[in-house]
């Protein structure tokens, strides 16, 4: 994938990159790197969001404590030291590259669960808009999931479903997927692109070998299955090297994981296929026609309200005659879209006395069916 293909970009990073595993100490110098590819990658118009491991180590490191067979609550403590000193490394490390940046604290749950999933990706849009990098952290506290397995493999790829990008980027300490394990076998190859996740890439994977993180190629690869259900590409690279992002772009070794379809378009048979609506707006002609040339749901539009459905829920679309022009989103609940219907969005503040959007519903939560009968 060239680096004019992508628009969002999600760069994974984990804890044996972050820190040295002799001395246990933050690999500064490497950090300042990466900060150093984040703006290059601004300075080309793309959005970059990170997802980071790290707080349990850097929480070891402070309170000089063994992490080999930590047990879980001494894990999430620790990681609640971390947390602090982690996110003012990241701080300071982006600050000298004028980027500002922002944490937000993940489980896998909050990005499974509907309403959770859809505050979290308008956050990170609004971020975004603001010319701030995310910086995704796993909830220790309240998860233990992405510390028993994961290493946030799996938590970057539902972060890259969620925001809809179009690449993740999982740095790793090998090139990317081999035939065989390359710590054993010298004829190795390296598999430079994968475009189906068969039974013959599952029998490549090999354990990770890393104190530092628990993530080895099998989280990997899981990761990999949910990008490419999302239409987001994934890579596998070393990013023990310095600028490891660019260098990716500028064509070093790495696996790529090639999906079939957009993001977009991944996300619109995700509402289309997997949720039943609980229930209906009905819309006028200039709405309806306005749906057609691609446009989002207005509250001006909308004629009536059906069904008691909360922000986030799948809900019907239907014309005054009763067809069914599509199923989408809802931007607001039932009650709110009752009392916003009929009015222009500039009039969503002073009748509810917030807004959360200017649109009933996106067109990007929008599936267009034109069912006439």
């Amino acid at each position: 994938m060239k680096l004019e293909q992508t628009n969002r970009i999600i760069i994974k990073i984990g804890s044996a990159l972050l820190f040295n595993e002799t001395s246990g100490s933050l690999n500064k110098e490497w950090l300042n790197s990466l900060a150093e590819d984040v703006k290059y990658l601004r300075e080309n118009d793309k959005e970059v969001i990170i997802v980071s491991s790290g707080a349990i180590a850097m929480g070891a490191k402070d309170l000089d404590l063994d992490m080999k067979n930590m047990k879980m609550d001494m894990n999430q403590a620790v990681s609640a030291v971390g947390q602090i000193h982690l996110m003012g490394s990241f701080k300071s490390a982006f600050e000298k590259n004028e980027i500002k940046i922002s944490q937000i604290l993940l489980t896998l749950d909050d990005t499974e669960q509907r309403r959770r999933s859809i505050n979290a990706r308008r956050t990170i849009d609004t971020l975004l808009k603001l010319g701030i990098v995310p910086v995704v952290n796993e909830n220790d506290t309240i998860a233990t999931s992405e510390i028993r397995y994961g290493d946030n493999d799996r938590l970057a790829s539902r972060v890259a479903q969620i925001t809809s990008a179009d690449c993740l980027i999982l740095l790793s300490n090998i090139n990317g997927l081999y035939s065989a394990d390359p710590s054993t076998d010298e004829d190795v190859k390296l598999i430079n692109k994968v475009s189906e996740i068969d039974k013959d890439i599952e029998k490549m994977i090999g354990q990770s070998i890393s104190d530092y993180g628990k993530g080895g190629m099998k989280t990997k690869i899981q990761a990999a299955k949910t990008a490419m259900l999302s239409g987001c590409h994934l890579a596998i690279t070393n990013g023990s090297i310095m600028r490891p992002v660019k260098s990716l772009f500028e064509g070093r070794p790495c696996t790529w994981f090639e999906p079939t379809k957009t993001p977009l378009a991944a996300r619109k048979q995700w509402i289309a296929g997997t949720m039943k609506p609980v229930g209906k707006i009905i819309i006028d002609d200039g709405a309806v026609d306005a749906l057609k040339k691609g446009s989002s749901l207005l509250p001006a539009g909308v004629k009536s309200v059906e069904g008691n459905f909360e922000r986030g829920d799948v809900i019907e679309v239907l014309s005054s005659e009763q067809n069914k022009i599509g199923i989408g989103l809802a931007g607001y609940a039932a009650e709110e879209s009752i009392k916003i219907m009929g009015h222009k969005s500039d009039e969503i503040a002073n009748i509810l006395s917030y807004s959360y959007r200017e649109e009933m519903i996106h067109k990007d939560d929008l599936v267009l069916i034109w069912v006439l009968n």
